[in-house]
């Protein structure tokens, strides 16, 4: 594998900087010609890609209730083509868009919230909030009802942009204690119900907003240009802990970040098409996107529920998006590349013996391959292609973010999905930009790859945990990041801000993570360890939470798994959810047959999952004191609407606590 420096230090000593060896002299501002606002590069983009497709998304053509075996009913759908709309026309509906929002009374640097699934309204709101100077307060569609209301209640924004299934679903509950909201504008994606809203609340469709900015009066409207420190976007981080936090983003910010991001992305084209799923509330999707309309791809939309054929939404005998639109760059966190790791090693588990066979052979061979820098092409045609088929068949390149993955999920993804994985790292207060591996170049795993050339990174000591930048043999430290992609604060939160923000003697902002990273030889980062995922057992051996995690949800049997410790007990506990149909199926070799929810309470199933637990600590070469000993099986997967994880799947360890009190307190009074 690829050992080439990566990254150097800035100057000599231990608490230098690393820059990336292509930005050593400078880091980058913009990659778009000078352009440091958002609204002069979708601009610029528009009219360079007039005509190309631009935004897609799929017709619904029926949906359908299904009842599941459990009792449970699940709506089933089965979707058309993609509809394109061209460069030329989202530019139009933009700009239309801006001007009418203007006439709904916003005035440029007056704050518009977007509560939304992922869609193209969402792009097309965003950026005609860009045009028109109106920051845009991003809040995730997941977000629990009392979150929705601190971000609206906080930023005080008077105008909504939402659709019609959440209004009716979520914000409705929220509106009574929310009184700055005046309007709120609607996509039409379902009838609204009866509101009984408040007599202030005006209610507006979005294709009613966008008509009235292609009005005569719309037309005359002038608009106030965004400079590149305007505040862009107050993005709503959906908070591990405590209330969401927003993060100020300015325009230059946001540039900096994408700029930064684009480079990794290798040979992009406007041949390229993304699929885009991911909550638009997110750094990283928000990024992605605006990487791709920069280089005039397509973006087709989807969901989580219809992403693949399997999907929860998807009725059985139809096709899922990726089946449909054939991506060729996709971004993902790794829960989502954990589910799809397990959906395809239970089709192999169920194959026939021989297949099973040659499909064990040829990924042992590969893996020995890519371990190399190699690929296999024969094997790609005839054994992996049937996998690769879950995410379209054309994927090149995927880029993960937004937690640790763990090795082996990311080796599987190399030789299943045959892609490379850019493994990414940063954060909504570094624009999502810190660090990407080197897609064609760096083969290694664990690894987030050097600086971005729109950052630097230096490592701080942090004695307690005893990580120094002068350990040896490799630099370690809490890592701090300066750069232009490094946003202005919290609102509204000063103290917050000065606790995790400051300004160097040269007037670079910078950013303390808590993160704790390791810097190989070749420059590339390793994150080792988190502050605050961080225990110390009552005996003195420190725990890794998040790590001991991403190993253990390798297991087939685990879907997903939070690790408990507290410094007055010896050892860790375990709560799993387990992967229902690897439950199901191990429990009927066995001859136990019982609803899914008894199975969890099973004692022999119990044993299995004690089991799979000390197997995948094994494999991944944990340590005996990082191994949990007792194990609360919980059959209900934890949910963002619950408030237990985060949009993008992080755990939300406080709320996890307060959930399992009763639970912690028995096993450890066992």
């Amino acid at each position: 594998m690829s050992r080439r420096l990566k990254a150097k230090r800035v100057r000599s000593g231990a608490d230098s900087p690393y820059r990336c060896v292509e930005n050593m002299g400078s880091l980058m501002h913009t990659a778009h010609k000078d352009h440091k606002t958002m609204d002069k590069i979708f601009e610029d983009a528009a009219k360079t890609h007039a005509n190309l497709p631009c935004l897609g998304t799929r017709e619904l053509l029926s949906e359908e209730d299904e009842k599941q075996p459990d009792g449970k009913v699940f709506k089933k759908a089965i979707f058309g083509e993609y509809k394109w709309e061209s460069y030329k026309d989202v530019f139009a509906r933009v700009v239309n868009l801006g001007r009418g929002l203007s006439l709904c009374g916003l005035k440029p640097r007056e704050k518009i919230a977007i509560f939304l699934d992922t869609r193209a309204e969402w792009m097309i709101s965003i950026q005609a909030c860009f045009r028109q100077n109106f920051p845009a307060v991003t809040v995730y569609a997941t977000l629990g009802e009392e979150g929705i209301a601190h971000a609206l209640n906080e930023t005080e924004v008077t105008h909504v942009i939402t659709c019609a299934s959440l209004l009716n679903s979520r914000l409705k509950n929220c509106l009574a204690d929310i009184p700055s909201v005046t309007h709120i504008i609607y996509v039409e994606d379902c009838p609204v119900k009866d509101l009984n809203l408040d007599e202030k609340i005006t209610l507006h469709t979005f294709s009613h907003i966008e008509a009235m900015g292609r009005s005569e009066e719309g037309r005359q409207l002038e608009r106030d240009t965004p400079k590149s420190d305007d505040l862009g976007i107050i993005m709503y981080t959906s908070g591990q802990s405590g209330d969401p936090k927003g993060v100020l983003i300015n325009h230059s910010n946001f540039v900096a970040g994408m700029s930064g991001i684009g480079t990794r992305v290798p040979n992009l084209n406007t041949t390229d098409v993304y699929i885009g799923y991911l909550p638009l509330a997110h750094v990283l999707e928000l990024a992605a996107e605006n990487i791709m309309i920069c280089s005039g791809a397509r973006i087709g939309y989807s969901s989580p529920l219809t992403l693949s054929d399997k999907s929860s939404r998807i009725k059985k005998g139809s096709k899922g998006d990726a089946s449909v639109l054939q991506p060729t760059l996709m971004a993902a966190v790794p829960e989502i590349m954990e589910r799809m790791r397990k959906a395809v090693m239970q089709n192999v588990d169920e194959a026939s013996p021989l297949k099973k066979k040659l499909f064990k052979v040829a990924y042992k061979y590969k893996y020995k391959e890519v371990e190399r820098g190699n690929d296999t092409p024969v094997l790609n045609r005839v054994i992996f292609k049937a996998p690769r088929a879950l995410l379209g068949g054309k994927v090149r390149a995927l880029l993960s973010g937004g937690a640790p993955m763990d090795a082996q999920t990311q080796r599987f993804m190399n030789i299943c999905m045959c892609a490379p994985i850019g493994q990414g790292y940063g954060l909504t207060e570094t624009c999502g930009a810190t660090t990407v591996s080197q897609v064609l170049e760096d083969f290694s795993t664990g690894r987030v790859g050097p600086p971005l050339p729109c950052c630097e990174v230096k490592l701080v000591a942090w004695e307690e945990g005893g990580y120094s930048p002068s350990n040896k043999p490799h630099p370690q430290g809490e890592i701090h990041i300066g750069g232009p992609n490094i946003t202005q604060g919290y609102f509204k939160k000063p103290e917050k801000t000065a606790e995790d923000f400051y300004v160097d003697e040269n007037g670079q902002r910078w950013f303390k993570t808590g993160d704790i990273g390791q810097v190989d030889d070749d420059g590339a980062i390793r994150i080792i360890d988190r502050k605050k995922d961080l225990v110390k057992l009552s005996h003195g051996e420190y725990l890794a939470l998040g790590s001991i995690e991403a190993k253990l949800k390798s297991s087939p049997l685990i879907d997903n798994v939070w690790v408990y410790a507290n410094s007055s007990q010896p050892y860790a506990l375990a709560f799993v959810i387990p992967n229902e149909k690897a439950l199901t199926n191990v429990a009927t070799s066995k001859g136990i047959q019982k609803p899914y929810e008894e199975l969890c309470q099973d004692p022999t199933m119990n044993k299995e999952l004690k089991n799979a637990i000390a197997t995948t600590s094994k494999i991944s070469k944990l340590q005996k004191f990082e191994i949990p000993q007792k194990m609360f099986v919980e059959p209900s997967p934890w949910l963002p609407e619950d408030g237990l994880i985060t949009a993008a799947f992080k755990l939300k360890r406080k709320a996890l606590e307060q959930r399992y009190r009763e639970q912690i307190d028995n096993l450890y009074g066992q």
